[in-house]
């Protein structure tokens, strides 16, 4: 009996050659998967909630400042959170939670940066909002850091959309100056 190797050997490259098809194909479905698993895991993690972070550093770098809308609030109306931290290393500004607050607010928040608004040589905090809708009006709050206590000082609204709340803030603890020993509810007293 005589055997033809030439079949066989036709039939077993064959075979590679489609074993190779097939492995190919298989690597294209799991990129493939892959491709849609990380798609659907970004939109799911985007759910269209992600919120303004406005943040500053005071001028000798030790403080930083973080102002964010609350969550699943909308993004007209509800509260801002303002946190400061002690910046004792640069590479890690979160590491070290100082004082915080929770506020309501009137809009976006636009900016938060720190300002002299008494002239003592302190630098207050300043969060500013920006009303939504056609009129897009200002407002401002103020804020004084003692060690780890954070005070609401004094606050502006329905402020022009060009105004500066800085300015008005400024104008307006002149007029109703704030000491340090008051107590934290003697700015909403004077309102």
């Amino acid at each position: 009996m005589t055997t033809d190797t030439s079949g066989c050997m036709v039939l077993n490259a064959g075979l590679r050659f489609l074993q190779r098809k097939v492995f190919c194909a298989m690597q294209r479905i799991q990129i493939l998967s892959l491709g849609f698993a990380l798609t659907v895991s970004v939109a799911l993690a985007d759910d269209g909630n992600s919120r303004p972070v406005k943040e500053a550093v005071h001028q000798a770098g030790a403080l930083m400042a973080v102002a964010a809308e609350g969550d699943f609030e909308p993004r007209s109306i509800g509260s801002y959170s303002l946190r400061i931290y002690n910046r004792i290393n640069p590479d890690f500004p979160y590491d070290n939670f100082t004082a915080g607050t929770v506020r309501p607010r009137d809009g976006s928040v636009e900016d938060v940066s720190f300002s002299d608004l008494d002239n003592d040589g302190a630098l207050e905090i300043v969060v500013v909002i920006r009303s939504a809708g056609t009129g897009g009006y200002l407002a401002g709050d103020a804020f004084q850091l003692n060690g780890a206590r954070l005070t609401f000082l004094e606050s502006v609204s329905n402020l022009a959309p060009d105004a500066d709340p800085v300015r008005a803030l400024k104008a307006k603890l002149r007029k109703y100056p704030f000491k340090t020993n008051d107590s934290p509810d003697a700015a909403k007293q004077r309102q």
